[in-house]
């Protein structure tokens, strides 16, 4: 038997192989997915701890270029809408990483973002610049203190926020977009 001959044999012994390896462990492996599911539930409700319940936490601070935004100005130009909140720095390798998901989602869904510790509002313009993000709608926190008051203590932060004001989801750390999307999604919804 040639070798692609041995390989294509092998391939199509594989979905076979793989029913029986589900079949003869599956009770341990689903015990093991629950517990995994379990701990990162756990671990992201200890990160988010500090994250007021109910009402969103008033937010106001100024736009790199200098206007003033709230919270509220921004909820009202979104009527009847979920949105989400993101805090990012600057300095972050994660929120890099999680800028392109967050680019995605704002097609979609309104999305307000805080610059949180990255300097002031010509070095926040400079950085979403650098990285093609200038349609990004952002809330300078030079110091620290509006991610502070939301309870934050660690970037990237994602809040979602239903249409009636109410705190609905929070993620500390990479969010991927499927996640961040179906949390909306639930918050418009129900």
């Amino acid at each position: 038997m040639t070798d692609s001959a041995q390989a294509a044999a092998a391939r199509s012994r594989w979905p076979a192989r793989f029913c029986q390896w589900i079949k003869r462990g599956w009770r341990r492996r689903l015990v093991s997915l629950i517990i995994f599911a379990a701990a990162l539930l756990a671990v992201g409700a200890w990160q988010t701890r500090h994250v007021p319940d109910g009402m969103a936490p008033a937010l106001a601070g100024t736009l790199p270029d200098g206007r003033a935004l709230t919270l509220a100005q921004w909820r009202a130009a979104h009527p009847g809408r979920a949105v989400a909140v993101h805090f990012w720095a600057e300095w972050c390798s994660i929120c890099r990483l999680e800028q392109g998901h967050v680019s995605s989602l704002m097609q979609n869904w309104p999305v307000l973002t805080v610059a949180t510790r990255s300097g002031d509002g010509q070095a926040v313009a400079r950085t979403l610049a650098r990285r093609g993000l200038g349609g990004w709608p952002t809330i300078v926190d030079e110091d620290g203190a509006i991610a502070r008051a939301w309870g934050i203590s660690g970037v990237p932060a994602f809040i979602v926020i239903d249409p009636q004001g109410q705190i609905r989801a929070a993620s500390m750390g990479y969010t991927p977009t499927l996640t961040m999307r179906l949390r909306l999604w639930w918050a418009q919804r129900f």
